[in-house]
């Protein structure tokens, strides 16, 4: 689930011309390219998603790093497109660039039925009811003891101190990994969906061997594993499940990937936006702080408002006409999840965070059909534990700057959000 940002594979000749400054009036929506990092990262991408969403909601750019491919903007579009998997397939990849021929990392998001189905079902147990349970009580001590560690009456960053720590832990109690090492997901999560020279990796190189050390901590786990009785964890899971217990190394790698960002990536941006988000709409903290009641209302918005993941991409199996555009058969198909969340013909005030919103759970951000986010459950527990004990510790998180946000068209996040609990 690397990033498709930065591996200029089909035209080494393109040449990105991008003004920070550039007013989204005058755009021209023609040539535009939105799966560049830099907008997102300078978070300049919402007011062209609008202008798409009304001139042009089926949006072919014809050029790009990864080559021509078409955008779905509006959210009964990209549900439409999300649920079709008879004319969209998710191989060969869900973001826009192909797998590289010598270093593929399949994995089952991005794979049809019926190896999509089994590989899912192996490892779907992990966030069954029951399981979540057990995992909640833990998942509350755990946030309580990191929340009573925050320095008071001073800047830190919220990602690092409590995003990160918590999703990393979380992470490595799914795993039964070695808690003295559970900082390497959190690099190895960074690594997958870096650009080299934006601060995590230099090279495309430095980030294969780094994929390479995961995947050969991994395989030691592996063995220790299918050499014992089964146990409840994601690595026992896969050695002794049917269709995973032979899969090939690169193929472990891929699920172990799509495992750590799924599980890491999201709910960490997902809890530093709402942070975020309640500090820009200040009558909305207030309304929590008053009824702690809608925690859960407050989490189903976060996850809409956020959208950690900005889009999925679909290949076309055969030629398809949306809104009177024709889809060639072959060609890449993103749905921009962080679009149609934000389409107000669905959604009353989109650009609003209202954690009373009617019909609050009704977003794009899980995605739908058979590949519906596996652990959407467990996202939004952590996130509900973690305001619940939040509201019972602090009167207010104080966001004291912007944020410095992630460099991907992916992955919608942040990397630094500075924040202050009084003392």
């Amino acid at each position: 689930m690397a990033n498709p940002d930065y591996i200029p594979r089909h035209n080494e000749e393109f040449v990105f011309n991008y003004d920070p400054n550039e007013d989204p009036a005058k755009v021209d929506l023609k040539t535009l390219d939105m799966s560049r990092g830099e907008r997102f990262r300078d978070n300049k991408f919402e007011p062209l998603f609008e202008r798409m969403r009304k001139e042009d909601p089926v949006h072919y750019c014809p050029d790009s790093l990864n080559g021509p491919y078409w955008s779905i903007t509006k959210f009964n579009d990209i549900m439409a497109v999300d649920t079709n998997h008879r004319q969209f397939s998710s191989e060969p990849s869900i973001v826009l660039f192909d797998p590289e021929e010598d270093f593929p990392l399949p994995m089952f998001i991005a794979m049809d039925s019926p190896k999509h189905d089994v590989q899912r079902k192996t490892v779907s147990p992990i966030v069954a009811p029951n399981h979540l349970a057990l995992l909640e009580p833990v998942i509350r001590e755990r946030a309580g003891k990191l929340l009573d560690s925050v320095p008071r009456g001073e800047v830190f960053n919220w990602v690092d101190k409590i995003s990160i720590e918590l999703t990393t832990q979380m992470l490595a109690t799914l795993f039964d990994f070695p808690w003295e090492d559970r900082r390497k997901l959190t690099r190895w999560s960074d690594v997958a969906t870096a650009a080299p020279g934006q601060g995590v990796v230099e090279s495309d190189e430095q980030r294969r061997a780094e994929l390479m050390e995961c995947l050969q901590y991994f395989m030691n786990l592996w063995q220790e594993r299918a050499a014992a009785p089964p146990r409840n964890d994601l690595i026992s899971m896969l050695a002794h499940g049917d269709s995973t217990k032979n899969m090939p190394s690169q193929e472990f790698l891929g699920n172990l990937i799509l495992l750590i960002v799924g599980g890491n990536d999201t709910t960490r941006n997902s809890i530093s936006g709402s942070v975020y988000a309640l500090n820009k709409f200040p009558d909305q903290y207030a309304k929590l702080k008053a009824n702690p009641a809608l925690v859960p209302n407050l989490v189903s918005e976060t996850i809409r408002w956020q959208t950690p993941l900005a889009y999925m991409r679909r290949t076309a199996l055969e030629d398809v006409e949306i809104r009177g555009k024709t889809i060639r058969k072959g060609d890449k198909v993103v749905m921009w999840y962080v679009s149609g969340n934000r389409d107000d013909e669905v959604i009353r005030e989109p650009n609003k965070f209202d954690i009373e919103r009617e019909n609050v759970r009704h977003h794009l951000s899980f995605g739908f059909g058979i590949h519906r986010c596996v652990g959407n459950r467990l996202g939004e527990m952590q996130l509900r534990i973690v305001w619940e004990e939040i509201l019972k510790r602090f009167d207010k998180i104080e966001v004291m700057d912007e944020p410095r946000r992630v460099y991907s068209s992916f992955v919608k996040g942040y990397e630094y959000l500075p924040v202050r609990v009084a003392a």
